[in-house]
């Protein structure tokens, strides 16, 4: 019989729970699998991480506050950081959907820490009144989703949205000299250079890079010593100050106790303006993806003013066919944050008088939306982006037949004749200028000036 049909004996407070002898965690882990075989999905690594940098923060706060020995203190701070790392992530199966306070996954992280620090130490290391000192789950759980998020936006995030940003600028400055048919409604509109277009794209980006930066100074106030309701119970006074020191130079990143431990337990308002700011980043996303789809569109029937990379076969039936991969995948993450976001906005409105019970959606679907549009930031600059070819000579042709031209006589001739000749020169397919030549008095050089697509932008 192989190690992972054997199992121990542990007790919690309702009782003994068979755990397998492998395991590092304890009973009340082992309950929470029983009773939560709902989803596969379990909390993310990035979360895992943000509560091996609490628990670590913790022990050190205790002990320099007389409430832990060195040695003990030493030995949790140890093993968490190394929880931090992904050392043990096997051990934190867990589903997100759990108990709405977390709860479980917390005493996840108790549990292996004090297992792992009684395999070393002779004194006994309890996952409750040691690892979890002066902590509740009602903080701890608030607390890793800040963190969590505010790591993955400085270390994920913002370098990708720059990074994306800093390619369509490149690419813009590459292609300003190229003038092209804009289009409103999807219609043939007046002309502009398809820098000018890239640059929309590019600042749409940089606003929102701007709006999540300045959603970090509110994520970066922790729950952390607000205990079960808010009011700090079996905390020492000092430890939510000294706490937010010691993770911050163990996180490398500025933390602050809360304002107001009661609206940091019972609300997720940070957390929901920052996923309505993911919600931003989805719909330039979206935008950008849309516009890329449409310019590649062809190569024959579409626009075709440019050429994604050809990265893998279109069709299984249709040979030869190429499709806009990349800004596909890009829209699905964009669609999938929108309705993350969704998730998230009901969840935070889930706080029953001083907690919210939802928490673990909140942090999963939170931390989903920064990964995939972190990944998705860096394809779409990567892969589509930077390597796409413009078909120049396909743009050149359609814009200098745009009838849409003459609204630059409008001066001149007044809307109502504008309109006369953009409408013939749509109909009979000639050059607006030619028909312009026709219908006023302005002579043809002086129409091909005044038409002149570069004149115009």
């Amino acid at each position: 019989m192989s190690d992972v049909t054997k199992y121990r004996t542990e007790k919690d407070s309702l009782g003994d729970v068979q755990v397998p002898v492998t395991a590092l965690y304890g009973a009340q882990t082992q309950r929470a699998i029983t009773n939560f075989p709902i989803s596969g999905l379990t909390m993310p690594r990035a979360f895992i991480r943000a509560l091996g940098f609490i628990k670590a923060s913790a022990a050190n706060s205790n002990a320099m506050l007389g409430h832990l020995s060195p040695e003990m203190s030493a030995a949790i701070s140890r093993f968490a950081l190394k929880i931090a790392d992904g050392e043990y992530d096997r051990d934190f199966p867990i589903d997100v959907f759990q108990t709405g306070s977390g709860t479980s996954t917390n005493m996840n992280i108790n549990e292996v820490i004090a297992t792992l620090c009684n395999r070393e130490m002779s004194i006994n290391v309890h996952p409750n009144d040691h690892v979890s000192l002066g902590q509740s789950s009602n903080d701890v759980i608030p607390s890793a989703i800040h963190v969590s998020a505010v790591l993955e936006i400085n270390e994920k995030l913002l370098p990708a949205m720059k990074h994306l940003q800093q390619c369509i600028e490149t690419k813009s400055l590459e292609t300003a000299h190229i003038v092209k048919t804009g289009r409103t409604h999807l219609m043939d509109g007046m002309p502009l250079t398809l820098g000018q277009e890239l640059s929309g794209w590019a600042e749409q980006v940089a606003q929102v890079c701007d709006a999540i930066c300045e959603s970090v100074p509110r994520l970066s106030q922790l729950a952390q010593g607000g205990t079960a309701v808010g009011t700090g119970v079996n905390a020492d006074p000092k430890f939510a100050e000294i706490f937010a020191s010691e993770l911050s130079k163990l996180s490398g990143v500025a933390f602050q106790p809360a304002n107001n431990f009661f609206t940091a337990l019972s609300s997720q308002g940070p957390g929901v303006e920052l996923s309505g700011k993911l919600k931003m980043l989805a719909v330039a996303v979206m935008k950008i993806s849309n516009d890329l789809r449409w310019m590649n569109s062809g190569p024959l029937a579409g626009l075709g003013e440019i050429q994604l990379p050809a990265l893998q076969p279109g069709s299984s039936i249709m040979p030869g066919k190429v499709n806009p991969v990349i800004p596909e995948a890009a829209t699905m993450v964009a669609a999938q944050v929108m309705g993350n976001d969704a998730s998230i906005t009901i969840a935070a409105q889930s706080g029953n008088f001083q907690l919210n019970v939802m928490l673990p959606l909140v942090a999963y679907n939170l931390l989903q939306s920064i990964e995939l549009l972190a990944n998705v930031c860096t394809l779409l600059a990567d892969k589509a982006i930077t390597p796409f070819h413009v078909s120049e000579e396909n743009i050149a042709q359609k814009v200098q037949r745009n009838p849409i031209l003459v609204t630059a006589l409008n001066p001149i001739v007044g809307y109502e004749k504008a309109a006369q000749i953009a409408k013939l020169a749509y109909s009979s397919n000639r050059p607006v200028v030619d028909v312009a030549v026709e219908f006023t008095d302005i002579s043809r050089g002086e129409l091909e000036v005044l038409l002149d697509p570069k004149n115009l932008v």
